[in-house]
Formats: C-alpha cells, sequence, structure tokens
C-alpha cells in the first residue's frame, strides 16, 4: 500500500478538497480504498471557460452530486454560459446543495446577450437557507426573486453583480432579513427592474456599490449603514438621481469616484471619521465649487487624491487644512486639454500653513500634468514647510507624452 493511501480518510478529504472537483472524483477507479473518498469532499468547483455545450460537465454534475456524503457543504462554485446549462438543471442543483447544509454558493451564470430565452430561477429554499453564510450570484440572466418569507440568519457576505430582481422592494426585503451581513457588494446592470438601491444595515461594515443615474431618471439610493467601516462608491452618471447617506461614525476607510464637487460634498459629510481616503473628482462644469463648512477630517492620516479638474488646488488646500492628522499625501493631477486652462487659485491659498504639514505629514508623493507653474509652486510648498517630511516622491513629465519618476529621501 503507498504512503498516502495510508493516510486517514479525514487527512485525505482534506487533500482532493485543493484539487479540481473533476480530479478529486477521478481518484476513485485507484483502489477500493479511494472508491469513495471524494464523496466527502465539501468544496466542489466547476468552471466553464468555453461557449459550447457541455454535455460531459452536465450529465457529470448530475450523476455526482446527488452521490455527496459530507454532511456540510463548504462550496459549491459554478461557471457556466446559458446555452451550456438550463435553468431548471441549475436550480435543481443548488437545491441539493442547500439541502446539504451550503455555506458558500457561487453562482456565475452568463449569457451572450439580453435576448437569451429564459432567465435562471433560484430555488425558493435558498431565501431561508439557514447554514448560508456567503452568497455569490453573477449574471443578468439570474432573476433574484424574495419571497416574502425569507430569513437568511447565518449570512455574513453578499454579491449581487448585474442580476435582475422580480420587484422593486426585493433588494430591500432581502437584506432586511440578513442580521448578521458584514459585506455586501452590489453592481447594477442597465434593466435590473429596480428604479434605487436601499441598503439599510445595522450590522454592514463593508459596501461596495455604484451610485449612478442607471435605468430612471426617479432613481434613489439610501444607505443607512452605522457599523461601516470600509466603503467604495462610484459616481458614474451623476444627474437624474437623489440620494440619502446617513452619518457613519466608524467608517476608517473609503475608495470614491466622484463626476463632480456637488456630489463628492454629500458623501464625504458621512465618512468624517475616515482614516484612509481615496478621492477620484472628475468635473465637468466650469464653476468653482467647495464643501461647506463643518467637514472636518479628525483622524484622517492616509489621502490619496487624483483630481481632473481645473480647480484642483483649492479643493486640495481645503482638505489639507481640514485634516489636522495627516501623515501620508498622494497626489496626481489631471487636466482635460479640450477646455481652456484656467490657473488654481495658488496666491489665495500659499498665506496660510495647513497644520498638517506643520506638525504630521512624513510621505509625499506627487505626479504632475506638463509641468504647470502652480505644480511647481505647490510641491516647492511642500518641501519648505513639512517640517517632519521623511520621504518623498515626485513624478513628472518632461514633454508632453512622457514622463520620469525620480525619488528622494528628505
Amino acid at each position: 500500500m503507498d504512503r498516502i493511501s495510508g493516510l486517514s480518510d479525514e487527512l485525505l478529504v482534506k487533500i482532493l478538497s485543493f484539487a479540481p472537483t473533476e480530479v478529486a472524483v477521478s481518484t476513485s477507479i485507484l483502489s477500493k480504498r479511494w472508491k469513495f473518498v471524494w464523496m466527502w469532499v465539501p468544496k466542489l468547483e466547476f468552471v466553464m471557460n468555453h461557449f459550447r455545450p457541455d454535455i460531459a460537465l452536465q450529465d457529470f454534475i448530475d450523476k455526482n452530486l446527488p452521490l455527496l456524503r459530507a454532511p456540510v457543504i463548504e462550496k459549491f462554485r459554478l461557471q457556466c454560459f446559458s446555452k451550456s446549462f438550463r435553468p431548471e438543471d441549475i436550480n435543481r442543483w443548488v437545491g441539493i446543495t442547500i439541502s446539504r447544509c451550503i455555506r458558500e454558493l457561487d453562482i456565475n451564470y452568463f449569457a451572450f446577450s439580453h435576448n437569451d430565452e429564459l432567465a435562471m430561477l433560484l430555488p425558493s429554499s435558498l431565501y431561508t437557507c439557514k447554514s448560508l453564510v456567503t452568497l455569490k450570484l453573477n449574471g443578468h440572466r439570474i432573476h433574484v426573486d424574495v419571497p416574502r418569507t425569507v430569513s437568511l440568519p447565518s449570512l455574513k457576505n453578499l454579491l449581487l453583480r448585474e442580476v435582475t430582481y422580480s420587484a422593486e422592494d426585493s433588494l430591500r426585503l432581502l437584506l432586511s432579513y440578513c442580521p448578521l451581513l458584514e459585506d455586501l457588494v452590489i453592481a447594477r446592470e442597465r434593466g435590473d427592474n429596480i428604479r434605487g438601491i436601499v441598503v439599510i444595515s445595522p450590522s454592514l461594515q463593508r459596501l461596495t456599490l455604484p451610485i449612478d443615474g442607471g435605468t430612471s431618471d426617479s432613481n434613489e439610493y439610501v444607505i443607512v449603514a452605522p457599523s461601516l467601516k470600509y466603503i467604495t462608491v462610484e459616481h458614474y452618471a451623476a444627474y437624474g438621481f437623489s440620494y440619502l447617506v446617513a452619518h457613519m461614525p466608524k467608517v476608517e476607510e473609503a475608495d470614491i469616484v466622484a463626476e463632480n464637487q456637488r456630489h463628492l460634498e454629500k458623501i464625504l459629510e458621512s465618512v468624517t471619521s475616515v482614516k484612509r481616503i481615496s478621492l477620484c473628482v472628475w468635473v465637468n462644469e466650469e464653476e468653482e465649487y467647495m464643501y461647506h463648512d463643518g467637514i472636518y477630517f479628525s483622524q484622517l492620516e492616509h489621502l490619496k487624491l487624483c483630481i481632473s479638474f481645473d480647480y484642483w488646488l483649492k479643493l486640495l488646500f481645503r482638505l489639507l487644512q481640514d485634516s489636522p492628522k495627516l501623515r501620508v499625501l498622494k497626489l496626481y493631477i489631471s487636466c482635460d486639454d479640450s477646455r481652456k486652462y484656467k490657473a488654481g487659485s495658488w496666491n489665495n491659498n500659499q498665506s496660510s500653513v495647513p497644520e498638517c504639514l506643520l506638525e504630521s505629514l512624513e510621505s509625499f508623493e506627487f505626479a504632475g500634468y506638463r509641468g504647470r507653474p502652480e505644480e511647481r509652486d505647490f510641491v516647492s510648498f511642500i518641501f519648505k514647510n513639512a517640517c517632519r517630511l521623511k520621504s518623498s516622491s515626485i513624478m513628472a513629465p518632461l514633454y508632453p507624452d512622457e514622463e520620469s519618476c525620480s525619488s528622494t529621501e528628505t
């Protein structure tokens, strides 16, 4: 008997759980010792990377999935295309995993086009699965049909990417019955059947959400998550919608993309407790605009700022003045050549030195745009006044289409 076959069943199952599912099942032909070992493997992954139908794989799953003996399925992952598997087959397979106390369900169901015949309805038992901890649904042919009886008491991680919903209230209803939800990722698809997003979750700690014009001029977004620690918000179409973001007193890290400063303000006033923040602001307005007084980042230590509009200097100095504990500043400037460039109001800002430069700033990274005078003046201002600066990295273009990078230690 070989040394591996002499190992305990528990250890053999653990080894097989790291192998692709087809490989794990194929070990059943090695010997009588191996014939039933694979049936106890708690992780199943079936991934299709081609568009053509795969009858063999479908038969494989149909034949072997009901044979599983593991009392708990740790993970079931299926990646396939709508012309490869029938929705009713996937529905049946998911039902089997739910009956085996599944902990993680990951379905990627891709369609060739929006005209594919049938949407995939998952079994209603999914929405009352007491063991489910992680649920990932990806694909616009997946139809989230939330029944009125919902209970997901163990669900902590939820990803809904480009799915469609059976009713306007489906998402809100689903979230309201996830008392332990910690991580939520939502990516919307045009035509997802809901006009707005309502996220109300006392337990939520991480949120990734695009805020955009979506499918209707009456889109609304409501975010009430008092326990949130990490948030990623992306603005694409910043018009034709409204939203309410309640104050989030525990947010430590934020990654925000805003089309213009007016919409940036609404997010900033909700995340004033951040320690790390990444801001990308893309403006399409000629006028200057600044967030209102009272937005103050008393705990901010790390700021990454990507700006693509002419009045970048005004926003930057306001952020520096409102961040007294800032230790790391990463600044990337890009301006639109399609408009006549307007110089930033440097002379109005240099009279006062932000407290963070005098007391806390230790690291500075800068990437300018064609070496304009106000950019050079700002870098000089930093080196002159940043009393505690330890390291710096300056990236500046020598020519319109070339950039050179130099690093210094100070």
